[in-house]
């Protein structure tokens, strides 16, 4: 078992129910070890969330084609189709649609699955075994930031052919739309909003994941998938730079307010 908790505390918790179910969004979680999938989902369904189940991938490719979750929890070792191709086809179908935040579970503490699921699309991820109390509150956290409405002043931004809109969560370089994960999108609008400022890691782990501590490495791999969705030649960044020993500054000049009209790019470095 890859849970922290007891099964039989597990079954106490559940056995209380809910009459909040599905109020806070629909979660699919894909795992091949069904005691696993089942702690998971009571604690899920007793925080407020619709479950759906999947055992391997191509069943969750299905069942997320035919009815779209609000989030996704998928296992990385799972049979046939592990977990980092089915996020990876995940994304590959997003073209145009509003992305499923991602987080994805590991059965080791190695850095490289970590890392490896950080880049092909994973938006978080828990190390097995965890606490299926932290679990609901990383899917919390997520869905929050995937869900939020725009801030007070939150208008359009441009600057260098980056448009992005908060309030639509859609960004384009030179009229082209891009396709952003969530925490990319929310580092491309930190970035545009805090122009020529020199952010470290720890800076952007606490501002654009709301997390006073974990792996740095985390921040390190979205820049990297930024860069190759905004620079004109991601080995050699010309937007975000890299400030050795210091962190990334974003150089496009201060970010401007966008025209009404779509398709206009402001600010040109």
């Amino acid at each position: 078992m890859a849970v922290s908790y007891a099964e039989s505390a597990y079954e106490g918790h559940r056995a209380g129910g809910t009459d909040e179910a599905g109020v806070l969004g629909s979660v699919l979680v894909v795992d091949d070890d069904p005691t696993v999938s089942e702690v998971v989902a009571g604690y899920l369904e007793r925080a407020g969330f619709t479950v759906r189940l999947a055992a391997d991938g191509p069943a969750a490719l299905r069942a997320a084609e035919e009815l779209p979750p609000d989030l996704m929890v998928l296992d990385l070792m799972l049979p046939g189709m592990d977990g980092l191709e089915v996020c990876r086809r995940v994304r590959e179908r997003e073209s145009g649609t509003r992305p499923v935040p991602v987080i994805m579970l590991t059965a080791r503490g190695d850095e490289d699955d970590r890392i490896l699921g950080l880049e092909v699309g994973a938006d978080d991820y828990v190390t097995k075994p965890f606490s299926p109390r932290e679990l609901v509150l990383r899917v919390r956290s997520v869905l929050r930031r995937a869900t939020a409405a725009a801030p007070a002043g939150g208008q359009r931004l441009a600057a260098a052919g980056l448009s992005l809109d908060p309030a639509a969560r859609r960004a384009s370089k030179n009229g082209r739309e891009l396709a952003l994960t969530l925490r990319e999108f929310d580092l491309l609008a930190y970035f545009l909003r805090h122009p020529g400022q020199v952010c470290d890691r720890e800076r952007l782990m606490r501002e654009v994941w709301g997390w006073d501590f974990g792996d740095l490495s985390t921040v390190t791999v979205h820049v990297r998938r930024l860069r190759s969705k905004v620079e004109d030649d991601p080995a050699s960044p010309r937007l975000v730079r890299t400030v050795w020993g210091a962190g990334y500054r974003f150089e496009a000049g201060p970010a401007t307010a966008a025209p009404p009209a779509a398709g206009t790019a402001a600010g040109r470095a």
